[in-house]
């Protein structure tokens, strides 16, 4: 059943009337630019069409009864106990509920003051995939609580209370990408996004162009740690390097011919660890010139070197991932093939001539389940939009 019909009927069988709104928000895939938005640098997103759905009504109190129907199982929570992170009977939330509670008390933090609702909610964003669930659900509910309240967040001023959640609340030092994806996706484009200035542009997708992605069913978990530790890696190679780049602030302020000029003076890991995010954000400016002249194969060429630069400086690729990348940039239509998201498993993310994208989904299927044992998810995914009421 669709996520958005199970809610729906889910909903009605729980509180026995059907649900005032539904609300809807994608997951994103990111084409260019990994782990550089919490360096202010420059990445190139799409929302895509698999989403997290929300059926919602307001409470008669100040009460928050949330269903999770991929779990099957529910909270409840009053303001008292978000800080906390606890039930209103006192027992721990379990961790999917930190991410609606996380966006409630964000709204606090900045004078917003919530209604209480009832909510059921599921998504087809595989979790734990780097297709960004977690970001989907803070919007989708995000996008209920403006509804129920009447206040006019735009997309951006919502993905950053988002951002706000997922950082202080959740506990992972992200940046803005995934919840600005997810907030402000537009059909058949996609987004680039300056992560300092939060100025953003929106790119066509050819429609010569597919973008497939390949679940390589492998799992990871953010709040594990890994992720921290880079973002960690980042901040004390700007710090290191402020000694002789005073006026920078992150890693987005240096070229590669001032990294190439000081690397040495990093400790092996944060060298390795910043050299990716310069070279990175390097790559990223050359997007937008590179995909509105059709200039595919070139921009494939980053994308693959996206991929090794994840692979062998920042390391967050696995053995999976890796194997996933090397079928697809074997494959006739295959522009190029990278990691998409924070790594350690999940997705890759591949730039395929349309014409070949079915031919290529299952030969890299059948590639990949011949080399790991494993059969993979593959999406021809399509650029949706953002975050909003269905």
């Amino acid at each position: 059943m669709h996520p958005k019909e199970l809610v729906r009927k889910t909903f009605q069988e729980k509180f026995g009337l059907p649900p005032a709104f539904i609300a809807r928000a994608p997951g994103r895939v990111n084409l260019l630019g990994e782990h550089v938005d919490y360096n202010d640098g420059f990445v190139l997103p799409a929302a895509i069409d698999r989403a997290t759905y929300v059926a919602f009504s307001g409470s008669e109190s100040d009460v928050s009864t949330l269903v999770a129907a991929d779990f099957g199982e529910s909270v409840q929570f009053a303001p008292p106990n978000i800080a906390d992170k606890t039930q209103i009977d006192g027992t721990p939330m379990p961790e999917w509920a930190n991410y609606p509670a996380g966006m409630l008390w964000a709204f606090s933090q900045v004078g917003l003051q919530a209604p209480a609702l009832r909510a059921v909610f599921s998504s087809n964003v595989p979790r734990g995939s780097g297709l960004s669930s977690s970001a989907s659900v803070e919007m989708a509910f995000g996008v209920a609580w403006q509804q129920l309240a009447g206040w006019n967040q735009t997309p951006m001023e919502l993905a950053l209370l988002g951002q706000r959640a997922e950082v202080n609340y959740v506990g992972v030092n992200c940046g803005v990408m995934d919840q600005f994806a997810s907030a402000c996706g537009q059909p058949d484009r996609l987004l680039y996004l300056d992560c300092r200035t939060l100025q953003w542009q929106t790119v066509p997708l050819s429609p010569d162009l597919s973008i497939v992605v390949a679940d390589t069913t492998i799992r990871r978990k953010l709040t594990s740690g890994e992720y921290n530790k880079r973002h960690d890696a980042c901040q004390a190679a700007v710090r290191l390097l402020k000694e002789d780049l005073p006026t920078i602030t992150a890693l987005r302020d240096v070229s590669s011919q001032e990294f190439n000029r000081l690397a040495n003076k990093l400790p092996t890991e944060v060298e390795k660890r910043a050299r990716h995010v310069v070279e990175e954000i390097e790559r990223s400016r050359q997007a937008v010139p590179l995909l509105e002249s059709g200039n595919f194969v070139r921009f494939g060429q980053l994308m693959n070197e996206c991929h090794a630069s994840l692979r062998d400086l920042y390391e967050v690729s696995c053995p999976e991932l890796d194997v996933m990348a090397r079928v697809a940039q074997s494959l006739p239509g295959c522009y190029g093939a990278r990691l998409t998201g924070a790594g350690f498993g999940g997705c890759t993310v591949n730039l395929v001539a349309r014409e070949q994208a079915e031919t290529f989904a299952s030969a890299l299927s059948t590639g990949y389940e011949a080399d790991c044992g494993l059969h993979p998810e593959i999406y021809i995914c399509r650029a949706s939009a953002g975050a909003g009421i269905e």
